[in-house]
């Protein structure tokens, strides 16, 4: 509800006003700076708004073009979590997406219906609410639990120095500790949203890629024959000779060893004397 001595700056004319996601793209009746975006989330277990302009939406896009190759070769399916309520489409990557609840992450891959791979993706201000309640410790412990994960954030490293609402050293401290106490975990800021999903679709490629070759080569590991007993190395002649003086044998000071040494050497230590070949 308006304030009662609400005062009124400028009425213009609303050109369009459209919901994408958990924004609203506003698009007023004007020359200059007439777009804006009201982004809806939650801090510290309250819904919050956040308002940019069109100039700062700018500068957050890097301008660059994706590429259209396949993540390492192949063609994507990607598992999106049911409970997701704007997921990533995956559109202009060569993959294709399939719901489903998902244990951890957003997103996933499986290999033979293991999941080998999963990725959370936060927005800055959905990250914050989740480190500032002390979520984010319960959610790294979940990723930690899949044979590979990481945290995608869709915005860029510097934004969290620019928050206003939150202290940036509490947000870096936090973002350390999990790093540290999750080393498996990468934390990893990607700039953009269209960026940070084509980070996650080539991380996924890349570790259904690397479960594979790990399969190939446990089944190569089984098929060759078990290696058998070592063989116990032969003896000096410095090591017979002082066992031949010890046993109270004759033998040069220098030199070879006569073959009934050896022989003899061999019957004491219980080995057959013609497996023996004395080549010195």
């Amino acid at each position: 509800m308006w304030p009662d001595d609400l005062e009124i700056v400028e009425r213009v004319a609303v050109r369009s006003c459209v919901r994408r996601g958990a924004a609203v793209d506003l698009v007023l009746d004007r020359g200059r700076e007439n777009r804006s975006q009201f982004v809806f989330t939650t801090a510290r277990g309250r819904e919050v708004i956040f308002w940019q302009s069109a100039r700062t939406a700018k500068q957050a896009r890097p301008g660059v073009s994706l590429p259209t190759a396949r993540a390492s070769g192949q063609r994507l399916e990607i598992l999106v979590d049911s409970h997701e309520q704007y997921a990533w489409k995956f559109s202009p990557q060569q993959a294709t997406t399939q719901r489903r609840a998902l244990t951890a992450g957003d997103s996933a891959v499986a290999v033979d219906g293991l999941i080998v791979a999963a990725v959370e993706r936060k927005s800055l201000p959905d990250l914050v609410a989740t480190l500032t309640s002390g979520k984010l410790r319960y959610l790294m412990a979940e990723l930690a639990t899949m044979p590979r994960a990481a945290l995608v954030i869709e915005d860029r490293w510097s934004s969290v120095f620019k928050l206003d609402r939150v202290r940036p050293s509490v947000v870096a401290d936090g973002l350390a500790e999990s790093q540290v106490r999750f080393p498996t975990v990468p934390i990893v800021f990607c700039e953009t949203r269209a960026l940070a999903q084509e980070w996650t679709f080539r991380f996924l490629g890349a570790a259904v890629a690397h479960h594979d070759d790990d399969r190939h080569g446990a089944v190569l590991e089984r098929a060759l024959p078990r290696p058998g007993p070592v063989p116990a190395s032969e003896p000096s002649i410095a090591e017979v000779r002082r066992w031949a003086i010890d046993a109270g044998l004759e033998v040069a000071a220098k030199g070879r060893l006569r073959p009934e040494i050896w022989a003899a050497y061999q019957a004491a230590q219980n080995t057959d004397p013609a497996e023996l070949v004395d080549d010195r």
